[in-house]
């Protein structure tokens, strides 16, 4: 076990960074009171670096194999984190929810798969610039949206509730 760790560390190491980058993520969704919290987060980031990870060995493994091609494993990440945020999205009364979280599983998956590359520091800053949106955007966006619903309802109200 010591000589897997000491020979993976390297690998292990991105796991690890990816994982508690989504879960950064994930806690502000939870705060956020968002269905896709830590787990889910953490989850697609670690499976991103995973596959990545898994790519890289296959690419060493197969390096004389011209009809393989491990970089495709990369590429459908996006492909598939795509078909998981787009289960998030909702639509009920005529609004939308759930784009948020559907875009921040997806760069999720994009910082999972720059950890997993080994691009640590790149998945860290882009980790902390994903909170900043969320979280800025948000404390910019309340405001906004309470003076559209109070204007909307005051509407409502005005002309009977017929529209």
């Amino acid at each position: 076990m010591q000589d897997f760790l000491i020979q993976n560390g390297g690998i292990i190491w991105r796991l690890v960074v990816a994982l508690l980058l989504g879960m950064l993520i994930g806690a502000e969704r939870v705060f956020a009171h968002k269905e896709a919290g830590m787990g889910t987060h953490a989850m697609v980031a670690m499976g991103s670096a995973l596959f990545v990870i898994v790519s890289e060995i296959l690419t060493q493994k197969y390096a004389g194999v011209s009809s393989l091609d491990p970089s495709k494993i990369a590429s459908q990440i996006v492909v598939g984190i795509g078909f998981l945020g787009a289960g998030t999205i909702i639509v009920h009364g005529g609004k939308l929810s759930g784009l948020t979280t559907a875009g921040g599983l997806w760069v999720t998956a994009g910082i999972g798969t720059a950890a997993g590359f080994g691009l640590l520091i790149l998945a860290s800053i882009s980790t902390v610039l994903v909170l900043l949106v969320i979280i800025i955007i948000n404390m910019l966006e309340k405001p906004l949206r309470r003076r559209i619903d109070n204007r909307d309802s005051s509407r409502v109200i005005r002309d009977g509730g017929d529209s």
